[in-house]
C-alpha cells in the first residue's frame, strides 16, 4: 500500500490535487501529514473527504478492516496536521465526532462513494470519523 499511497502523493502534488486510476474525476482528494504517535515522524496519506463548511471530514475506515488506520491513532495522540488541498496547504486540528453529527457525515460520504456502507458492513467497529478544522496562520 506505501508505494500505492506514494504514487497517488506524487501525482496529486504534480496536479493540483487532481489524481487518476480509481480516483479519476473525484475533486475530493485530500492529503493529511500527521505526526506519529509512536515514531513522531511526518506521514504524508492521501484520502477522500466529505466537504462541510469550512472544515472538512475525513473518515477512519481502512477499508473496511476491524482496526483503526495509522492515522487515527495518529490524530488521536496529535491532532494538528498539515492539510494539502488541491493547490494549497495549511494546517488543520481534527476532532473526532459521534453521534448525529458522526452519522450524518457518514452518510454523506456514503453518497459521494457507495463503497464506504460496504466497508461499515465489512467490520464490527464503529468507523470514527473526524472533523479537521483550518487554523489561522
Amino acid at each position: 500500500m506505501n508505494a500505492f499511497n506514494d504514487s497517488v502523493i506524487e501525482e496529486f502534488r504534480a496536479n493540483g490535487g487532481r489524481v487518476g486510476g480509481p480516483f479519476e474525476g473525484r475533486t475530493n482528494m485530500v492529503l493529511i501529514t500527521t505526526t506519529g504517535a509512536k515514531s513522531g515522524r511526518e506521514i504524508t496519506n492521501p484520502l477522500v473527504y466529505v466537504p462541510d463548511g469550512e472544515r472538512i471530514a475525513i473518515i477512519a475506515s481502512n477499508g473496511g478492516a476491524d482496526k483503526h488506520p495509522a492515522w487515527y491513532h495518529n490524530l488521536r495522540a496529535n491532532p494538528e496536521l498539515t492539510v494539502e488541498l488541491g493547490d494549497e496547504t495549511y494546517t488543520g486540528k481534527a476532532e473526532f465526532v459521534t453521534g448525529a453529527e458522526r452519522d450524518d457525515l457518514y452518510e454523506r460520504m456514503v453518497e459521494l462513494m457507495p463503497q464506504f456502507d460496504d466497508y461499515r458492513r465489512n467490520t464490527t467497529r464503529e468507523i470514527p470519523v473526524a472533523v479537521v478544522y483550518r487554523q489561522p496562520a
